[in-house]
Order: structure tokens, then C-alpha cells, then sequence
């Protein structure tokens, strides 16, 4: 559990470090302004910008030693203003202090800093302020926070929402109920829907947009409660169990609190999130990269593809992301526009054995559409996928949702982490593997041995099979 929320701490820690350096930047800047009525010609120029450096190095320790932004998003406005009175005060004072001692001070304008701190206490507020409530107010009802099913009790399920919501956490939002003891299925609890019911609880998770369960059964015998984290873990949830003490000897299990519960925590793996970061980012490069290379080929794909056969240039498509999440897939057609109606009539002459439709010699596919997808072109207007974030450069190829419809709980744990362009099965079995599940076993083997050097291993390789042709049909 505190590796899990090892990722929302560091981005409230540092984007909070950020909007204080930002803070102190203009605050400055504007100081200075209001001063000489100019910036790049103020008197002592250089001692102006020591004096900055100074006062973004106490801000650093200040955050690192102090930890005053510690319960940063449960304070009230008031709380907030004294807190950033006090490091604003404190800032100035330290910061007079050290120009008084190296003598500094005779040369630089109290009014000067005068006007930088009052500068630096409204913009801190309002930037602590803004944050807050864009994070409360909008991240969490974003599709990229966790999303978090309650599995209970009725007894104890308003109990459990109102701690929660005592919380006021940002980075996971409640969606949905499941009860075990008493059918409610259609009813809401406080404005959160009952989703499921014991029977039917798996079903329904694994139908709909799931990152993480809070279990709280202290009426389930041991042995069930097991079962119950050992089928979610397989799904690829994280599993947070409210317990005291609880004798489970397995993996990927850790200690924690959850929404001020005492929980032991199950996953099968905990991804660094420092290095998700990093992921991230190459994702953003890569995927700009990508649609300045899609901009340049559209024009004559696109020409391609008219003088070839009717229909759109584009193709858009409803496939399934991370932990069950819709979103819009592109790509240059490569088929005949009533191919997705004459899928079901050529399903008995599908190659792949399980939930995917493969088929070498397919009627669907254009004749300019089997060049494009030999080379995969088709692929090109994904990258538009990777920047905006529904897709990753590398990692599990994403269901339609006809196929994620049919998936079992060990299938749906491919989908724990982001999809991704290319992948394990796309460089290891394109064209040699035509069984479902030794797809699964590549994907899986991906997530459980994911790093970023094997992402960089995966990216060269997948150059070699595009250049190469290697598997491409």
C-alpha cells in the first residue's frame, strides 16, 4: 500500500514544489518591476538573481525538512492561508537574515523585497488554491484517476463512504458499491451506484473501468476472503483488504492504509512510478515524433486510400484500455467499409486459436490496405493515441470490445497496465504465434518483468520487424 501511494505522494509533493518555484519566480520578477519599472536593466542585476537562487534553494529545504505541505489537501482555505503565511514570513526572514551576514543587504532594495513578499504570499495561495480544487474538483473525476470499488456489507457501507469521503483525496474516486450480503443491484448509496452483488461480482468487474477494490468483510470466513483477493489480483486489481491482523503468506502483499483503514494490500507487481514517469515522457516525445512523421505521409496515404476504394481516410474504433477503459483507436483504413459486417461471416476461416481474429489472405483488406498494414502505415495515426494518453509506445495490444467482452479474470490482467503500439507478441510472435492465450503469456511476461530498458529492447526490435517485414500480413 505505500508503494502504491508512493505515486500520488510525489506528484502532490512536487507539483506543489513547482507552483512554490513558480510562485517565487514571478513574485520576483514582479518586485523587481514594480521597483525600477524595469527588469533587464535593474541596478545589481546579478545580486538579484543570487538572491533568487537563494530563495528557490530554501524553498527546497524548506519542503524537504518542514514538510509543510504535509495533509495539504485536507486543509480548509483558512488553514491554508496561515500555513503559507508562516513559509512566506519564514522565507523572508531567513532570506534577510543571509544577505544581512554576507553583507548583501546594503545593496539591494527593501522595498524590493518588500514588494516580493506580498507578491510571493497572494500568488503561493493562489496557486496552493487552484491546485486544490483542480485536482479534488476535476483529476479525480477524470478518467485518469484510480477508479475504486467498495466491496461490503450493508451494514457497514454508509460508514465506510462517509470516512472516505472525509479523506478528500484526489488521486482515487469511488464508483461503484458491491454488496455480499443483500441484493441493492440499481440502488445508490450516497450518490455511488450498487454495482454487484456477491454472485455476480466478477462479471460485472471485469466488464467495467476497475483500477482497485476496498475490501471491508470482517463477516467473511478467511478461506472466502482469499479467494476473493486471489481472483481480483488475477484480474490485474489492486486489492486493498481492511483487516487487523490477517494471516495471508502471498505475493505482492504489503501493509498500509486506505481512506484512514488499516489494510494489507495485494498486487502482483508494484511499478516504480518514478520510472512510470519516465515511461511517460518518452511517450509524449515519441508520439510527437510519430505525428509529425503521420503529418508528413497523411497527404499521400490519403490519396492512396481514395483512388483505391470508398470510405474515410481515417478508421475509428472502440477498443478497451487500461483496467477496462473505452477509448478511441485510430489508423489509415485498410479495409473495405463493411468490414467490421462481414467479420462474422469469415469468423470460421479465422487462423488464431481463442479471442483474436487473425487471417492471412483476408477479402476485407484493400489492396493498398495490405501494403499499408506490411509496412504498418496503417499504424501511424496511433502515435495521436500515445501523446494524448490512451496508448503507450509500448505494451499490451488493446482488446476490441467484442473480444474483452469474452475475457476471463486471467485474460483481463493483460489490460493492468496502458496498451501499447507495439509489445512482446508484436516483435516475439508476430506471424508465429496463432494461439490466444500464448499471446496472453507474452503480454504477461511483459508486465511481470516491465522496465524501461525492456521498453527501449522492445522499440529497436519492433524498427528491425517494421523494416524488415518480419511476420507482416
Amino acid at each position: 500500500m505505500q508503494k502504491i501511494h508512493r505515486k500520488s505522494k510525489m506528484i502532490e509533493t512536487y507539483c506543489i514544489l513547482l507552483l512554490d518555484f513558480l510562485s517565487i519566480g514571478i513574485s520576483y520578477l514582479l518586485a523587481m518591476y514594480m521597483r525600477f519599472h524595469t527588469i533587464r536593466n535593474a541596478d545589481k542585476l546579478e545580486l538579484h538573481y543570487n538572491v533568487c537562487m537563494y530563495m528557490l534553494l530554501f524553498c527546497l529545504l524548506y519542503s524537504v525538512l518542514i514538510d509543510w505541505n504535509r495533509g495539504y489537501f485536507k486543509r480548509g482555505y483558512w488553514v491554508e492561508f496561515i500555513s503559507v503565511l508562516k513559509y512566506d514570513l519564514t522565507l523572508t526572514v531567513v532570506i534577510g537574515f543571509l544577505l544581512f551576514l554576507t553583507k548583501d543587504a546594503e545593496h539591494l532594495s527593501r522595498l524590493t523585497f518588500g514588494y516580493f513578499g506580498v507578491a510571493n504570499l497572494i500568488f503561493t495561495y493562489l496557486f496552493h488554491v487552484a491546485f486544490k480544487q483542480f485536482m479534488v474538483g476535476y483529476y479525480r473525476k477524470s478518467n485518469s484517476s484510480d477508479k475504486i470499488m467498495i466491496v461490503t456489507d450493508s451494514e457497514y457501507v454508509e460508514r465506510i463512504l462517509q470516512k472516505v469521503q472525509k479523506e478528500k483525496a484526489w488521486n482515487y474516486q469511488i464508483t461503484a458499491i458491491a454488496l455480499v450480503d443483500k441484493d441493492m443491484i440499481g440502488e445508490e448509496i450516497m450518490g455511488i451506484p450498487v454495482v454487484a452483488g456477491k454472485e455476480n461480482l466478477y462479471d460485472v468487474s471485469r466488464q467495467m473501468p476497475l483500477d482497485e477494490v476496498f475490501l471491508f468483510l470482517p463477516n467473511m470466513v478467511t478461506q472466502d476472503a482469499k479467494q476473493m483477493i486471489i481472483d481480483f489480483e488475477s484480474m490485474g486489481v489492486v486489492c486493498h483488504y481492511s483487516v487487523d491482523a490477517l494471516d495471508l503468506d502471498m505475493k505482492g502483499k504489503s501493509v498500509g492504509n486506505f481512506a484512514g483503514y488499516a489494510v494489507v494490500t495485494f498486487a502482483l507487481q508494484y511499478m516504480d512510478y518514478r520510472r512510470l514517469l519516465i515511461k511517460r515522457a518518452m511517450d509524449i516525445a515519441g508520439g510527437l515524433v510519430g505525428l509529425i512523421i503521420t503529418g508528413v505521409l497523411t497527404p499521400f496515404v490519403a490519396l492512396a486510400i481514395k483512388l483505391n476504394s470508398k470510405g474515410p481516410v481515417f478508421f475509428a474504433q472502440t477498443r478497451v484500455g487500461k483496467n477496462g477503459r473505452r477509448f478511441k483507436i485510430y489508423k489509415f483504413r485498410s479495409m473495405y467499409i463493411d468490414a467490421e459486417e462481414r467479420k462474422k461471416e469469415l469468423e470460421a476461416q479465422n487462423e488464431m486459436k481463442g479471442l483474436m481474429f487473425k487471417m492471412e489472405n483476408d477479402p476485407r483488406i484493400t489492396p493498398v490496405g495490405k501494403f499499408l498494414r506490411k509496412t504498418s502505415i496503417d499504424e501511424l495515426p496511433q502515435f495521436y493515441n500515445v501523446f494524448k494518453g490512451d496508448m503507450s509506445l509500448v505494451g499490451t495490444r488493446p482488446p476490441t470490445e467484442d473480444e474483452f467482452e469474452q475475457y476471463n479474470i486471467h485474460y483481463r490482467r493483460r489490460l493492468s497496465i496502458t496498451p501499447g503500439l507495439t509489445g512482446m507478441w508484436q516483435v516475439k510472435g508476430r506471424g508465429k504465434t496463432f494461439d490466444f492465450d500464448e499471446v496472453v503469456a507474452m503480454d504477461l511476461e511483459y508486465i511481470d518483468n516491465w522496465s524501461l530498458s525492456l521498453d527501449i529492447k522492445i522499440l529497436l526490435q519492433t524498427v528491425f520487424v517494421v523494416l524488415f517485414g518480419v511476420g507482416a500480413k
